[in-house]
């Protein structure tokens, strides 16, 4: 149980962290002339992730935890990291294009186009099977599958679109 508890202050602790961060350099790429894409649908993923997190407090606090998952979850966290290292100030939470910088090509983005999402797909996955909740972490897959089609649909039109011009 104490392990439960430390897993999870510990996730609480890095995506309010990532909130603030994400935050920071939203305001710092809008005051460099950067414009949102899909701001729409930015309030339906802070949803989705705080009842993911909100769920596994209610539901795993107490529970043991598999630790060769955890292990695999600890690992996402290295590659999630990484992502944001690679972007810098441009990492946000949020979809925003700052006209005039070309795309990165390096890190992570050398392998795959969107790895944050596939991190974050990952991590939904496996902490909630960490804690032997299969049904939780199947129907917040599915939520996230579903958000991340919108999502990468209107950034891959942004990114289209700021090519362009």
């Amino acid at each position: 149980m104490i392990l439960s508890v430390v897993v999870l202050s510990l996730v609480t602790a890095q995506r309010i962290g990532e909130l603030l961060l994400a935050g920071r350099n939203t305001r710092r790429l809008f005051a460099r002339g950067a414009v949102e894409i899909g701001a729409g649908h930015y309030p339906f993923i802070v949803a989705l992730h705080a009842a993911w997190l909100i769920g596994l407090w209610l539901l795993a606090w107490d529970r043991p935890l598999n630790l060769w998952l955890l292990a695999v979850f600890v690992c996402l966290q290295a590659a999630r990291v990484w992502v944001i290292a690679t972007l810098g100030d441009r990492w946000t939470t949020r979809i925003i294009i700052l006209p005039g910088e070309p795309l990165i090509r390096c890190g992570p983005y050398r392998f795959l186009s969107h790895p944050n999402y596939v991190v974050v797909a990952a991590e939904i996955l496996i902490l909630p099977l960490a804690f032997g909740l299969a049904g939780f972490a199947l129907a917040f897959a599915a939520l996230n599958a579903a958000m991340m089609w919108v999502r990468v649909r209107s950034e891959s039109q942004g990114l289209l679109g700021r090519q362009s011009t």
